[in-house]
């Protein structure tokens, strides 16, 4: 028998869910059938892939090897079925983007309308990912471009700087250090009950490091996942936040508080798979990008 590409389908839709049954009803085939795609599969390859003597079914060291092999030329065709769709004068084509959600909310309108002014035939995939979740996506062939932050990236995952990123103490119109002009002692922040981004962001962790570099301990009084969140509890509240210089610009009922030592700053970068392939729309979208930064746009 030869093997064909719905069996490496139906094994890795199988070695995902772990289940026969929730496998096939993904997969819009019966049961039966996909038991004997798979069983098919194993006898072609003369090696047990599933083990199926267990609640769940789980892979063999010969499955676990096969899928990862499958996963590969399933990711390497879809990137070739792109490379033939793509089309050089880019009158048309897709864009599958991810950025880390500070990025979302300053970052991700003025590059996505310039790109879109640019060229309206390329449709655009937008999504906000942690930044584990976007160079994950990216090995897995399911991003073709990322912006997020330098530092600490996973093996296979090219980054390009694209901007430098300012942080400050951020507080409502009705704080008390609204008004406040000389530099705030960051251990003064002690008695000051915050809100932050939810530590499973890389702006969090920024931002952790820094207190504790500077051994300043810190009341988190509310912890959200999202900026927006943030900007509303902070204009509502008396709590202040940590928020980029250029969010903070374009809401006047924010107020930035000098610290001292200042928050550093942090550099934002384009990132991608090493040796993917490079659409048209991926490369025009990372000359726009730079070239908005490098101009101040």
């Amino acid at each position: 028998m030869t093997v064909e590409l719905r069996h490496l389908r139906y094994l890795l839709a199988v070695a995902e869910h772990a289940n026969f049954t929730r496998a096939a009803e993904e997969l819009h085939i019966s049961q039966p059938t996909l038991s004997q795609q798979v069983k098919q599969l194993e006898k072609a390859l003369g090696a047990q892939l599933l083990d199926r003597t267990g609640r769940s079914v789980r892979l063999t060291d010969a499955g676990a090897t096969y899928v990862r092999h499958a996963r590969e030329v399933l990711r390497d065709l879809a990137a070739g079925q792109r490379a033939v769709l793509d089309v050089q004068d880019l009158t048309r084509g897709h864009l599958r983007l991810a950025v880390t959600p500070t990025f979302t909310a300053y970052l991700v309108g003025p590059l996505t309308g310039a790109f879109r002014a640019a060229h309206p035939g390329i449709s655009l995939d937008v999504r906000e990912m942690t930044q584990d979740r976007i160079e994950a996506a990216l090995l897995a062939d399911e991003l073709d471009l990322g912006v997020a932050f330098r530092g600490g990236h996973l093996p296979g995952i090219d980054s390009a700087p694209l901007l430098t990123e300012s942080l400050s103490l951020v507080v409502g119109q009705r704080h008390r250090l609204a008004r406040r002009r000389r530099p705030l002692p960051v251990a003064d922040l002690a008695e000051q009950p915050m809100a932050l981004l939810s530590a499973d962001f890389a702006t969090r962790g920024h931002i952790d490091a820094y207190f504790a570099e500077h051994r300043a301990p810190v009341q988190v009084a509310v912890e959200a996942n999202s900026v927006t969140a943030l900007i509303e509890i902070v204009r509502r509240a008396d709590l202040a936040t940590v928020l980029p210089d250029a969010i903070t610009r374009e809401h006047p009922e924010l107020h930035p508080v000098p610290l001292d030592p200042g928050l550093p700053t942090r550099t934002a970068c384009l990132l991608r798979r090493e040796s993917a392939y490079q659409s048209a729309a991926s490369r025009a979208f990372a000359r726009i990008a730079r070239e908005a930064q490098s101009t101040g746009g």
